[in-house]
């Protein structure tokens, strides 16, 4: 599915793959090769939506250290390593 919207003489293309796989519909976003899932299209296009958004640094922040111990991690030993890309 290829969608052309025209924003103030800016031409955006956008390609979504919705496929369906067992029970769950899959959504990717061709540009970013982000992909989402939901039981529902509806659901895997809205999961998509925020996860592109996050990919993109739309939305989200850099975790803070009441982050990293509320999930188990102790800050002084993450140090200034790089954060997976899914946390960036």
């Amino acid at each position: 599915m290829v969608n052309s919207t025209s924003l103030e003489d800016e031409v955006v293309d956008e390609e979504i793959h919705l496929t369906r796989e067992g029970d769950w519909w899959v959504a990717k976003d061709v540009e970013t090769g982000v992909a989402s899932q939901g039981e529902t299209r509806e659901e895997a296009l809205e999961m998509l939506d925020e996860a592109v958004a996050l990919h993109k640094g739309e939305i989200g922040r850099e975790p803070t250290d009441e982050d990293l111990e509320e999930w188990g991690l102790d800050p002084d030993e993450t140090g200034d390593k790089e954060l997976p890309d899914f946390m960036q």
